[in-house]
């Protein structure tokens, strides 16, 4: 684990980059292990100067009895999942790695979360306070380490999801949870609109549900917690078990199922509401958080999945594939705050440009 003194000595380093490249106005790329690159908007980062977090590592302190952890943000997820499991204890987001050596701090600055979103909450909900180093080079600590600790803006949160283009991620302290006691996956024979069916009947019984997905006219259902209610839960939805549950949800976390893995085609995420009527569009189709987020792989083009996205109030993002720009464009007014929020926080505009929105 890195030493305090060392560890300030690498803050001080990173914050004097910083400084230096706020005064000469030059382009800062925040890297990491690079898992979560193919998200966010493309940069030609050839102009950017490359500021590197992986050193930047280690967990600060962990508090099994208080459930939250901090540490340092080029801390390996590996590293922290281990310290967890050794403890009972998990990161109930479920965050994707999308790679070997994938980071603490990329991870929620990407904002991702995995099959467990709808149930447990995303991963800005666990964020719990965040020290950042801002785009004029000043360290600044937001929250701190209890659930209700900060009046008026949490800031801390506003770091999930924006892809460093607030501030150097330095240490994030998180809430953790127990494992649950038992988990368990059935699986049953449905086409789509059944699955959205059912998704809908099953949020509003009291089960223990931890995760939904469809694909190719099956629907799984993942139930977690105490073994009375997994069980009871189990017998009353009847279906089929997934032995190996496990791999089966790790393979969707990871898009390591053969749905994501079509090299030819786009691969899109929409997101929309649960309930919405699914549009037709050419290629496969995946349900995925209840039916709030819509894998689609296609070759349709790419304003043709946006305007089946917003046919019913929802967006798509695109994962894999060559659209520019890979999201939709934001309403004037939420753009106009996003730039001003921008400004606030990195005056000269030099942290990881155009990652969160195009430039131009």
């Amino acid at each position: 684990m890195t030493s305090t003194v060392e560890s300030q000595d690498q803050t001080d380093a990173l914050a004097e980059r910083i400084k230096q490249a706020h005064a000469a106005g030059t382009p800062i790329a925040i890297a990491g292990s690079g898992s979560k690159r193919f998200l966010g908007e493309p940069v030609d980062t050839s102009a950017h100067d490359t500021l590197d977090i992986t050193a930047h590592r280690g967990i600060v302190s962990y508090e099994p009895g208080e459930l939250v952890l901090t540490a340092r943000a080029g801390t390996p997820l590996a590293d922290i999942e281990a310290a967890l499991t050794a403890e009972g204890q998990r990161l109930a987001f479920e965050p994707p790695h999308y790679g070997a050596g994938a980071t603490l701090g990329g991870t929620i600055a990407a904002g991702v979360s995995g099959p467990a979103r709808p149930y447990t909450g995303a991963a800005r909900d666990f964020v719990l306070g965040t020290k950042i180093i801002n785009g004029q080079g000043e360290i600044l600590r937001f929250g701190g380490e209890v659930m209700k600790n900060v009046a008026g803006y949490d800031l801390s949160r506003l770091m999930a999801g924006a892809h460093g283009t607030l501030g150097v991620l330095l240490e994030i302290s998180l809430k953790v949870l127990p494992t649950p006691r038992t988990q368990a996956t059935r699986v049953f024979e449905h086409n789509a609109e059944q699955a959205l069916a059912a998704f809908s009947s099953w949020a509003a019984r009291p089960w223990p549900i931890s995760a939904t997905y469809w694909e190719a006219g099956r629907t799984y259902l993942r139930l977690s917690g105490a073994t009375s209610s997994v069980d009871a839960a189990a017998q009353a939805l009847g279906g089929e078990p997934v032995a190996d549950d496990v791999d089966f949800w790790r393979g969707v976390r990871e898009h390591e199922r053969v749905f994501f893995t079509d090299g030819e085609n786009a691969l899109w995420r929409v997101s929309c509401a649960p309930a919405a009527p699914i549009t037709e569009l050419p290629g496969s189709l995946a349900l995925d958080w209840g039916g709030a987020q819509r894998w689609r792989v296609t070759d349709a083009p790419a304003e043709a999945v946006r305007d089946a996205a917003r046919l019913h109030g929802g967006h798509a993002t695109l994962y894999r594939g060559d659209a520019h720009p890979r999201g939709q464009a934001l309403a004037p007014a939420l753009l106009a705050a996003h730039h001003r929020l921008k400004h606030a926080m990195d005056p000269a505009g030099i942290l990881n440009p155009g990652r969160l929105i195009p430039e131009g």
